[in-house]
């Protein structure tokens, strides 16, 4: 399926472009114990330690109960690795676990786009795990998240990509253009030009993966 590999791409991307955020952080300050604990996490996540780091934003969850980032992180830790999981069980107990940290972090922060695209990722590795007894179901739900993540957050680059690349991968499934959302990805690379995140450690990944998919499909 080319939704499958486009996704498996994007998770990719995403791994390896999260440590932005600890690499924009200003050193001169005395970091706090959460700012440690989390430069300490994407560090081990760079080094492709990413279960040691998803252990590191389970203790910073527990001593952070109202930040919703470092249960999103752990979520999001589960949900790649789930990609290339190949024995069901492992898989069930990442895809719970995931499932979990997504819904305390929901707790923390409702109505929050960036938890709205994980929790479709999330269907989606369903979906590659078993395309025929989930993609019915969860292909809707994933749809359904990403049209409201968008809603909520129509200028966020990082969501009209997200939105985008769904979109792209329906199309080339069902031997359709993708043409259609190719002026998505460009909307999405201009934003990102001027996006600034919300706060230290908050996801910026995206905009070497929207000029990627420019390239390879819109030109």
């Amino acid at each position: 399926m080319q939704n499958v590999v486009t996704y498996l791409m994007i998770f990719f991307t995403a791994l390896i472009m999260q440590g932005q955020t600890d690499s924009e952080v200003n050193t001169a300050a005395q970091p706090t114990k959460y700012q440690q604990g989390m430069r300490k996490a994407f560090q081990l996540w760079q080094e492709n330690k990413s279960w040691e780091a998803a252990n590191v934003f389970e203790r910073i969850a527990v001593a952070e109960p109202d930040n919703w980032l470092p249960p999103y992180y752990v979520a999001q830790i589960n949900v790649i690795n789930s990609f290339t999981e190949k024995d069901g069980t492992k898989l069930k107990a990442q895809l719970d676990k995931a499932q979990d940290f997504i819904n305390d972090a929901t707790a923390i922060s409702k109505e929050n786009p960036d938890l709205l695209v994980l929790q479709a990722q999330l269907y989606t590795a369903w979906i590659v795990y078993d395309g025929q007894q989930y993609g019915m179901t969860y292909s809707a739900k994933a749809s359904e998240l990403y049209s409201k993540a968008l809603a909520l957050a129509p200028d966020n680059p990082r969501i009209i990509l997200a939105k985008a690349e769904w979109d792209m991968g329906g199309a080339k499934y069902f031997g359709q253009s993708v043409e259609p959302y190719c002026k998505d990805i460009q909307r999405a690379i201009d934003l990102f030009a001027t996006f600034k995140p919300a706060g230290e450690f908050y996801p910026t990944y995206g905009e070497e993966r929207a000029k990627q998919i420019q390239a390879e499909s819109c030109n």
